[in-house]
């Protein structure tokens, strides 16, 4: 069977991971946020890094000592022990599709708000052309993503600097947080922005050197916070009390300044934005579930690995249409907080797995991932209920399969006998 092939350089590590967490969340996330976590959204903002810091080190811990395709599946697998290594692995399919849903639906907002009915179906042609770009080659797929961060962050750093020099008059402030729980879950919800970098984990078969993977997930992470704590800044600023009704807060505030130019540069950032977080998030997700099928935790035919290209073509092609459904039936706030509990759950085993790591494959200190596992429990069961509950089903539903396969591949071996 072809092997995966090992193109990928630090640079290209790290503009995969940025592109996957600017367009996860600086442009959708901060009105479910902040509805949640009210004046505290800051503060709600400082515990999902903390949390997502701890994650991007036992990812890189693990990666490092175990360069193949499919992150945690892989990981809690050699770890922890199968059943560990399969609902991390489930738990990223599910909340990461959820993901591709909510940045097409991203996409479409920014990029046609007045016209809701067709936004829909470019969602869906979205997803359809980007999967296909995805099916020609990882080399591919990092290039695209390459122009699209310059698209956005180009938007991004106009944004600030017209935001910093024009003064508006003070908005309603936001109301104050409810309590720690009101605060967990606006952290919980902003956690989904910064899930992006587990695409670099994921695509660890197809980088360079080990190393690569442990610099480039920490880059990215860092550049990330310092960026969505400027554009939180900004939006707190400019909007205060009206960010939770908008779905759109940058165009917004742009709006607010009277500048048009601005609003279309923030548009345009935000589609080639969602768009880069989409093609991240197929080609992520697409390897966990290639690595799945290898290991018998999903049908085989999706094991396949195109001879010429060199990618799980099958195994995108069948994500593609997934998504294409989900976009077609969904909302994005559902989406987004259904996204965060499959993520969370799969880094809580991430952690869990990085902590029982030998000594000589350690690389960060134990409190580490201590602190990752906890809190990566804690935001899970903070989210809307609705997400919680969704979560679980979905992921009982996964654990339920495995088990009946397993008892017909018993029943099936003793038959042979």
């Amino acid at each position: 069977m072809p092997a995966l092939a090992r193109r990928l350089g630090t640079g290209d590590a790290i503009v995969v991971g940025l592109s996957a967490m600017i367009g996860a969340g600086i442009f959708s996330v901060w009105g479910p946020a902040s509805s949640a976590a009210g004046s505290a959204l800051l503060v709600a903002l400082a515990v999902a890094a903390l949390i997502a810091m701890c994650n991007a080190t036992s990812s890189a811990q693990l990666a490092a000592s175990h360069p193949a395709s499919g992150g945690t599946y892989v990981f809690g697998n050699r770890v922890l022990g199968p059943w560990w290594g399969f609902t991390a692995g489930w738990g990223f399919v599910i909340g990461k599709t959820a993901s591709c849903a909510a940045m097409a639906l991203t996409f479409a907002a920014y990029a046609l708000p007045k016209q809701p009915g067709l936004a829909r179906v470019v969602a869906a042609l979205a997803v359809a052309l980007l999967t296909l770009a995805a099916v020609r080659g990882i080399t591919r797929t990092a290039q695209i993503a390459r122009v699209l961060l310059v698209v956005a962050l180009a938007g991004l750093a106009s944004f600030l600097v017209a935001t910093a020099a024009t003064s508006v008059t003070p908005p309603p402030p936001l109301p104050g947080p409810a309590g720690l729980h009101a605060i967990m879950q606006g952290a919980g919800l902003l956690f989904f922005a910064f899930a992006g970098y587990a695409r670099i984990a994921t695509l660890a078969e197809e980088v360079r050197t080990p190393a690569t993977i442990g610099r480039a997930v920490l880059i990215a992470l860092a550049l990330v916070l310092a960026l969505y704590t400027l554009v939180a800044i900004a939006l707190l600023h400019g909007l205060g009390g009206s960010l939770p009704t908008t779905a759109a807060p940058l165009a917004e505030l742009a709006d607010r300044l009277a500048m048009p130019w601005l609003e279309t540069a923030v548009r345009v950032a935000a589609a080639a934005a969602a768009l880069g977080a989409l093609l991240a998030l197929l080609t992520g997700v697409s390897r966990t579930a290639l690595a799945m099928a290898r290991g018998d935790d999903l049908p085989g035919v999706l094991a396949a690995v195109a001879p010429r290209h060199r990618v799980p073509a099958r195994a995108q092609l069948l994500l593609g249409l997934v998504v294409v459904v989900i976009v077609l039936a969904s909302d994005l706030r559902g989406a987004i907080a259904f996204s965060s509990f499959g993520v969370l759950v799969y880094y809580a085993i991430t952690n869990i797995a990085a902590l029982r790591q030998p000594d000589d494959e350690r690389r960060w200190p134990r409190a580490l991932p201590v602190v990752g596992a906890l809190g990566c429990v804690l935001l899970a069961f903070n989210l809307p209920l609705a997400a919680v509950l969704g979560g679980v089903a979905v992921l009982l539903l996964g654990v339920v399969y495995r088990y009946l396969r397993i008892r017909r591949a018993g029943v099936n071996d003793r038959a042979s006998v």
